[in-house]
């Protein structure tokens, strides 16, 4: 019998575990034809999560969990644990049941009918309508931008051939980008279109800065357009400026008695180029940063305890 195995991330769910667990069973119930395990992993909980997992753990041998040492962040944790799932096919979806544990139904025919990743597509949300439309826009821009061709309103949710992971394994990335990682891969995907639900309990655990991050990785790890961008910018604002002094500079030798430039001319140029090359400085950084992030070569996650394994 092939074995599949589910991953999901958590941190903080202590009130969604108990109903996601009784979802992911009933939908493997209608497939006895596979063995079937959950790998859990819990990114340091601060509530009761640690001691839900333990105690469904001990109920369920198909439950699997893994204990970080620390909190790694809402990247590189779940990346670890779809490396370590060695299920036929691995199916991620997030604990925080706005991923629909029943459109796994959906997923295996299409992995049985030889596609190697079935990817859910968030066509719809319903979450703020702005902030949806925010997320639409930064995909279309990074589709537009990137070398490959990326999976657009993409989360992760979605099933892996063992092979791909494979592959993820064997890239060693120290902070992969998985949704990046499968377009890069080339492997023809299969869509399934979801809408997806609002958080009905917690909080979310992602802010400005996690979004913002997650946002950055897309950029410098899929397009080098911005680093053109800040060359093809530079350029242009020297021949303008070069431009408008020749113009002031002829204008002056014309009218040299009544003509007379004034500060304000001056402060508004100096403040927009400190600008624009304060921004493109950041950009410079944002790529440096992903070179440190990736030459440091630090692991994705150091555990700390194993439970079913």
């Amino acid at each position: 019998m092939k074995t599949i195995t589910l991953v999901s991330g958590c941190y903080n769910e202590a009130d969604n575990l108990d109903e996601l667990f009784r979802r992911v069973w009933a939908v493997a119930a209608k497939f006895p034809q596979y063995n079937w395990e959950y790998l859990i992993i819990d990114n340091c909980s601060k509530d009761d999560t640690e001691a839900v997992l333990r105690r469904a753990a001990a109920a369920d041998k198909r439950i699997k969990v893994i204990f970080n040492m620390r909190n790694f962040g809402h990247i590189r944790s779940p990346c670890h644990a779809i490396q370590q799932a060695r299920g036929d096919a691995v199916i991620f979806l997030a604990s925080d049941l706005q991923d629909p544990p029943e459109f796994i139904e959906q997923f295996i025919p299409k992995w049985e009918a030889g596609w190697k990743v079935v990817a859910a597509i968030k066509n719809e949300s319903e979450e703020s309508p702005l902030f949806f439309a925010a997320r639409r826009l930064y995909y279309k821009l990074v589709a537009h931008l990137a070398d490959v061709d990326l999976l657009r309103n993409f989360t992760g949710f979605g099933l892996y051939d063992q092979s791909v992971v494979e592959l993820m394994r064997a890239s060693e990335d120290p902070y992969p980008y998985l949704r990046g990682q499968i377009s890069e891969f080339g492997f023809p995907v299969a869509r399934v279109p979801f809408v997806q639900p609002r958080r009905r309990r917690g909080f979310s655990k992602n802010n400005f800065y996690t979004l913002f991050d997650m946002a950055m990785l897309g950029f410098t790890n899929h397009t080098k357009v911005p680093l053109r961008l800040a060359s093809m910018a530079g350029f242009l604002m020297s021949m303008l400026c070069l431009g408008v002094s020749l113009g002031y500079f002829i204008y002056k030798l014309l009218n040299w008695e009544s003509f007379s430039l004034g500060t304000a001319p001056v402060v508004v140029g100096l403040f927009f180029i400190g600008s624009v090359q304060l921004f493109f400085i950041g950009v410079i950084g944002e790529y440096i940063g992903a070179i440190h992030t990736k030459v440091t070569k630090r692991p994705l996650v150091v555990e700390r305890e194993r439970l079913n394994f």
